[in-house]
């Protein structure tokens, strides 16, 4: 379906709605100044430049305004008495690139929903970009990532005392390889060579996913090392276990990197064909997570996995933590290790101390604050790893855990990411 011009959306009527899930940055193109946006959700492969004039004509497109407001706006922006042409080409393009609400949008997303679901592979689609594509350099570039030797610890970081158990899991970045390699190989070294013969739990933060939603496939992972086998006896067992929370073939694997790079890891460690359990997490609400009944009882479902198949399991947590700086809506500047950032670092403390502690309670309260129960948007620290970690804590309540390494990184020159290698142990 082609886009609709706007000479025939009566004057009266109301405008399309732009879609809210784009993303929107500034022009990185200094002739072409602008809004640059693009589609996260890979709906869309195209990117627009929405030159300053009319940046403000997308604040129209929210299904109140209507065709009348934008030539009203048009006639004011450019001058001009007659702006249908312009109209037609600003709506034009925002409907062929698919970032409207319309009938353009629906049918390029259901193609992709179409396209996943008959995928006999996940493939990687981040080779290339946060990685090698061609083997031989990603073996390299894994073996120069792994004998990166990690930053100390800061000050007051405390290790919880090693009480025995054995290894249970672990937890690492899932921000890009190059900008995290040390935190990555200290989070990976501590798996034994012994963990190749057991299923690896994923549990990555899912980016795009619905709040207290957990998304699984039954596809096996391809990267340019091999092809990780997805135990799919293990995903139907949950899915069968909690259907209101579990989402079998969720889209968003075919676009979510916090997977992609664990298996990457593990592939490097034991070899291409590890077995793999791939669930994305979504985002957990509430003052108590569980107070919904479909996390409830997908809590469940993995705490009786764990206790069923605990000693031919290993978890891996693919979690970033603290996003700061302008690029994430702080009007501060923020570099690495400095400034603001150090007392971000005293705050992550006080949290990695709780998850150190298996007080999943403990955690929730401080991801919280002092903002009452956890939305999106409520984490002061913005950390995209609390319900990776929550659903850890729960789903193996004796496990305690041991910070191995702990960094920033400038992301931009003023906006950081923070992150953390753990190892967990049960007593």
């Amino acid at each position: 379906m082609g886009p609709v011009p706007s000479t025939l959306i009566p004057v009266a009527d109301a405008l399309p709605k732009l879609r809210l899930d784009l993303e929107f940055l500034p022009s990185p193109v200094p002739e072409r100044p602008g809004l640059l946006i693009r589609d996260p959700y890979r709906y869309s492969d195209s990117t627009l430049i929405v030159p300053p004039p009319l940046t403000r004509a997308l604040g129209l497109l929210d299904g109140a305004h209507t065709a009348l407001d934008l030539r009203d706006f048009l006639i004011r922006a450019s001058g001009r008495a007659e702006v249908r042409e312009l109209s037609e080409q600003f709506l034009g393009a925002l409907s062929e690139a698919g970032f409207l609400h319309d009938g353009t949008f629906q049918a390029m997303r259901q193609q992709r929903h179409d396209e996943f679901t008959r995928a006999g592979l996940r493939q990687a689609i981040h080779a290339g970009g946060g990685y090698p594509a061609e083997p031989p350099a990603l073996e390299t570039t894994l073996r120069d990532w792994m004998a990166e030797p990690a930053r100390p610890l800061p000050a007051g970081f405390a290790r919880p005392a090693d009480g025995g158990g054995s290894l249970v899991g672990i937890a690492a970045p899932h921000v890009s390889p190059f900008g995290a390699p040390a935190t990555y190989a200290a989070a990976y070294a501590a798996l034994p060579p012994d963990a190749a013969e057991r299923t690896f739990i994923i549990l990555g933060t899912s980016h795009y996913g619905a709040p207290g939603r957990f998304g699984l496939t039954r596809k096996p992972f391809r990267t340019p090392l091999g092809d990780a086998i997805t135990d799919t006896a293990l995903v139907d067992r949950l899915a069968a276990a909690a259907p209101e929370a579990f989402m079998v073939e969720d889209y968003c694997h075919a676009i979510e990197h916090s997977i992609e790079f664990q298996v990457l890891f593990l592939q490097s460690r034991f070899g291409a064909g590890v077995k793999i359990v791939p669930v994305l997490c979504g985002p957990l609400l509430g003052a108590r997570p569980e107070d919904d009944r479909g996390v409830a009882v997908a809590l469940d479902a993995l705490g009786e996995l764990q206790a069923r198949q605990g000693k031919d399991l290993l978890w891996v947590l693919g979690v970033d933590m603290a996003h700061m700086g302008r690029r994430y809506g702080d009007a501060w500047r923020a570099r690495a290790h400095t400034g603001e950032m150090l007392a971000i670092t005293a705050r992550e403390s006080a949290r990695l101390d709780r998850i150190g502690a298996g007080d999943a309670d403990g955690f929730w309260r401080l991801v919280q604050g002092d903002g009452g129960p956890a939305t999106r948007g409520d984490d002061q620290l913005k950390w995209c790893g609390s319900a990776p970690l929550y659903t850890f804590l729960r789903a193996v309540p004796g496990a305690r855990g041991n910070v191995l390494a702990y960094d920033h990184w400038n992301i931009d020159e003023d906006s950081v990411v923070s992150f953390a290698a753990l190892s967990f142990a049960a007593r």
